[in-house]
């Protein structure tokens, strides 16, 4: 039993390098995000003469699509961010109980634990 229970504190505790790679995981996201946001922004500026045509269309559609997805990852990243700096990073919204170490370094702009995320639907981690 006490083994166990040594492997359950590993499991959900973060040390400060585990911290630290988790944050410059998370730093690099943001960094990718915003210049994906503006990558997408200018292609969009560039083509806005051809809209009429159906390719474009399609095109624009798209862009669209990976635009508002980015922005949500790039929402997330930031929270994760400021709950690192407010020092409660790693807490399940829900049930407060630590989220686990391997789903951080998985995901580490989780803000539920796996049980909670799949009560609310097992979708994206928002």
């Amino acid at each position: 039993m006490v083994n166990h229970q040594i492997i359950d504190d590993r499991s959900t505790h973060l040390s400060p390098e585990d911290l630290a790679t988790l944050s410059e995981n998370l730093r690099e996201q943001f960094l990718f995000r915003r210049e994906q946001l503006q990558q997408l922004s200018t292609s969009a500026l560039t083509r806005a003469d051809a809209l009429l045509d159906r390719q474009s269309a399609a095109r624009t559609e798209v862009r669209v699509k990976l635009s508002a997805s980015a922005r949500m990852v790039l929402a997330d990243v930031e929270a994760a961010l400021g709950r690192m700096d407010r020092g409660d990073y790693g807490a399940c919204h829900l049930c407060r109980r630590p989220i686990d170490r391997e789903r951080l370094m998985i995901v580490p702009q989780a803000r539920y634990c796996a049980r909670c995320q799949q009560v609310r639907g097992g979708g994206a981690d928002r």
